[in-house]
């Protein structure tokens, strides 16, 4: 009798629960509290998993590959600081080399790295990582295949990347390259081999496994997780003690999330103590400390408290099925009329700078982005919004004008009515759309709104190969935040065509877009190194966004949210701490971020 995958995934799913070694419950009060660490904002429901190689563990503490890895269990080769654009040593030791035709990248991982079971951490499980997720077609794989030819050894701890190659002989694309060592983890190639047997090399039950035994190499490791909280546990013999490292252990003993049903019960927690690094939106975060006197801060000490890095944008629908918003006049009007700074004082609570502040762009407002296109070039192409006068007039002249008398415009005799949507229970995205929808009024074009819940929105937005349905004709999704391929990546998100037609597209651009210039220039800025050309390349692509305007950025947000309750810990990151280099407001897991954690100071110790 055959059995079909998915019934070996069942199978296998029930065998590691009748086989794992139950966790007896831990209580909140069991976890010293000059010993725990706690957060909030990340975790929102049960883990899933532990397994590195799978994009489906929901598991927020330990699993995140990203511009800003989270390096707290796995680790990568190097850090990304998005405040400095730098990338620094973790698991390697040195900085990366490029060749002289840019087409392989090589590093070192440093001797003294080892596995939480002491084996040691070699150049060989950085290949065999890579090879397990070409073999497997993992998201890692489908993400940097196109871009790396292999990954191979040339001794013990040397490791080459080779990048995939043009026509030319040039690396396609070597911006994707270099981010794979601070992006993607490494994997114990033994614990692999080990679940490779235990699938029975089946690719579907690989990514399923939940990885209750994986190895890592990072400062933490799991210990207790269930539907209520999520506990790691130091690795005291943590190699990053190494005077080649950070020279000593993380402060805290245990990391713990407590699993709220939302942000209010987020934040009463953060005001009672009971949280000391809250990741979500607290609205009004500043009476924490100026009305109510907690022990409570912010990076920043005034508006908008955290680095704006991500631009959650409101795409149109421009595949077809939304009619009108093919017509420049009406994504233009719709656009400027939309009251920012309405959005940013309510839906953010001002915790994004304003487009008076930052003009809009590409760009996110840190130093480094801003530098990167010509702001005078494109000033006349920037708007702050809220100008009613201005949309009006771009829509007469148009000749979209209101005929029959009832208030709403029409384009050819036919009305122009749209929904605008944002996920259901997501309250400051919520809260933006409405300000959309109310600048509609205001212009004589109706938008209505609809809030579908997450399970259907995503489902919707993501399928890139036919027309959005009826409902998403206006639509809030996020873009990229800072990380070492930016502002690149996020342009190419926004703007590229690549991802129009994919049936699952969690990439960008879901409007459809299509720009056979703006694709021209975003495919060749990775092979550019020199900075001139490279603005004026950027320069252009503003330029063509703020013409064209397929969509249109609401406001800016952190890249974490970073509020602090220094009632039990102190010392945490913020602007002007003097550390060197500074560690970002990245909650002290992603990125250089985690090092933050080797200098907290309990209050009364």
């Amino acid at each position: 009798m055959k059995l079909n995958r998915f019934l070996i995934v069942a199978l296998l799913v029930v065998a590691l629960v009748a086989t794992a070694t139950p966790t007896p419950s831990i209580a909140q009060e069991d976890l010293p509290r000059n010993e725990t660490l706690y957060f909030n904002g990340q975790q929102w429901g049960s883990v899933v998993g532990w397994n590195p190689f799978s994009n489906n563990n929901n598991n927020a503490m330990t699993i995140a590959q990203q511009d800003n890895a989270r390096v707290l269990m796995f680790e990568t080769p190097y850090l990304y600081n998005m405040l400095d654009g730098q990338v620094y040593p973790l698991l390697a030791e040195g900085p990366y080399e490029w060749n002289a035709d840019r087409t392989e990248l090589s590093f070192k991982i440093n001797p003294a790295a080892h596995w939480s079971d002491d084996t040691p951490l070699t150049a060989e499980d950085v290949v065999y990582t890579w090879a397990t997720h070409v073999k497997y077609n993992t998201p890692t794989a489908a993400a940097n295949v196109d871009y790396i030819e292999d990954i191979v050894a040339t001794d013990e701890y040397t490791v080459v990347i080779k990048a995939k190659l043009n026509d030319a002989g040039a690396a396609v694309n070597p911006l994707l390259v270099q981010a794979y060592v601070s992006t993607n983890y490494v994997i114990q190639k033994a614990w692999t081999q080990v679940l490779e047997e235990r699938v029975a090399g089946d690719a579907t039950a690989l990514l399923a496994d939940a990885a209750e035994d994986v190895v890592a190499s990072g400062p933490y490791m799991k210990y207790f997780a269930d539907d209520s909280k999520v506990v790691l546990i130091r690795d005291d013999n943590y190699w990053g003690q190494d005077a080649s490292m950070w020279g000593k252990l993380p402060v805290p003993k245990y990391l713990a999330h407590i699993i709220y049903k939302d942000n209010a019960a987020g934040t009463t927690a953060l005001k009672a103590g009971e949280v000391d690094v809250s990741q979500q939106f607290n609205a009004n975060v500043q009476d924490l400390w100026l009305q109510d006197g907690l022990p409570i801060s912010t990076y920043l000490p005034e508006a908008p408290y955290g680095i704006g890095a991500t631009l959650p944008t409101a795409f149109y629908n421009l595949t077809g099925s939304s009619y009108g918003l093919d017509n420049l006049a009406v994504r233009k009007a719709i656009a400027i009329a939309v009251d920012y700074p309405t959005i940013i004082a309510n839906a953010m609570t001002n915790q994004s700078a304003t487009f008076d502040q930052v003009p809009r762009s590409l760009m996110n407002p840190t130093a480094g982005e801003q530098a990167m296109y010509d702001h005078d070039a494109v000033a006349d192409l920037q708007w702050a919004g809220n100008d009613i006068e201005g949309a009006n007039a771009i829509l007469d002249e148009a000749g979209i004008v209101d005929t029959d008398g009832d208030g709403w415009r029409e384009l050819d005799g036919q009305k122009l009515s749209y929904v605008a949507t944002a996920p259901n229970g997501w309250s400051d995205w919520q809260a933006a759309i409405e300000v959309v929808a109310a600048a509609g009024k205001e212009i004589g074009i109706d938008i209505t709104t609809n809030y579908p819940e997450w399970s259907v929105y995503q489902t919707v937005v993501t399928k890139s190969d036919a027309p959005l349905p009826e409902g998403y004709d206006i639509f809030m999704m996020w873009s990229d935040g800072a990380g070492p391929t930016q502002p690149w990546s996020r342009i190419r998100k926004l703007m590229s065509s690549e991802f129009n037609g994919m049936t699952s597209n969690w990439n960008g651009n879901w409007g459809g877009y299509a720009n056979p210039d703006a694709d021209a220039i975003i495919a060749a800025i990775p092979q550019e190194t020199d900075e001139a050309k490279l603005k004026e390349m950027y320069t252009e692509l503003v330029q063509m966004y703020l013409s064209d305007i397929p969509s249109f950025t609401l406001m800016y947000r952190p890249q974490s949210f970073h509020t602090v309750n220094e009632s039990v810990w102190t010392n945490f990151p913020y602007d002007g701490d003097g550390t060197n280099p500074p560690v970002p407001p990245l909650d002290m897991m992603d990125g250089w971020g985690v090092a933050g954690l080797y200098n907290l100071e309990l209050v009364n110790p």
